[in-house]
This record gives structure tokens, C-alpha cells and sequence, in this order.
């Protein structure tokens, strides 16, 4: 199996950025839709962002439209997620994987990695 390999995360103050970066053995995501998952103690994994493999398509759940960039580097086989203007709110988790539908939330690699945590404090 494939599992994603999560970095980037970190302690920072609301308003500020942080870029995560995730990166498979083997080309996993070559030829897939990518995309981003975070999940924090109160709430169940759920999808942040999506960019397909042939036009990049990009899209985002509307919470962080306008703050966050989804992107990935083909050659490299490594995907990013540029955050600008975090919110307070604790601790989440992110979370990478090939996404099952092009424009949908639906991940579709049943192995996750050890993911990359974000904390935004206020």
C-alpha cells in the first residue's frame, strides 16, 4: 500500500501562513486527482481542498476559499497547500490523498499517513 508522507504543520498565531507539503513513495499521485484533509478532536476527517492531475482544476470548501492554495508539482510528485490567514481554533490534523472523483470530497486511497498538525492559537 501507499501511504502519504505529511509535513509543514506547526505552531502559529491567527493571521499568519503556513505551507504543507506531501510526498508518496513510488509516483502514487501521478495520473490522480490530490488533494487535503484535516481532522481536529471535535470533528471527523473532512475535505479541505482538491487539484486534479491533467488541468489542475482547483477546488476548496468554501470555509477556506480565498485563504488557502492548493498546488503540486508533477515532476516531483509532491503536493502543497499554501495557508494564509489562519484562524484561531486549536489543533487539526492534514491529512493528503488521491481524491476518487475529479471536483468531489471523496478520498480514495484507504491508507492514510501519520498527517501533519496545525495549531492556530488566538
Amino acid at each position: 500500500q501507499v501511504v502519504p508522507v505529511e509535513s509543514g504543520g506547526g505552531l502559529v498565531q491567527a493571521g499568519e501562513s503556513l505551507r504543507l507539503s506531501c510526498t508518496t513513495s513510488g509516483r502514487a499521485f501521478s495520473g490522480y486527482s490530490v488533494g487535503w484533509f484535516r481532522q481536529t478532536r471535535e470533528k471527523s476527517r473532512e475535505f479541505v481542498a482538491g487539484i486534479g492531475w491533467v488541468s489542475s482544476r482547483t477546488w476548496y470548501t468554501d470555509s477556506v476559499k480565498g485563504r488557502f492554495t492548493i498546488s503540486r508539482d508533477n515532476a516531483d510528485d509532491t503536493l502543497y497547500l499554501q495557508m494564509n490567514n489562519l484562524k484561531s481554533g486549536g489543533t487539526a490534523v492534514s491529512y493528503c490523498n488521491t481524491v476518487a472523483i475529479t471536483g468531489r470530497s471523496t478520498p480514495r486511497n484507504p491508507y492514510w499517513g501519520q498527517g501533519t498538525q496545525v495549531t492556530v492559537s488566538s
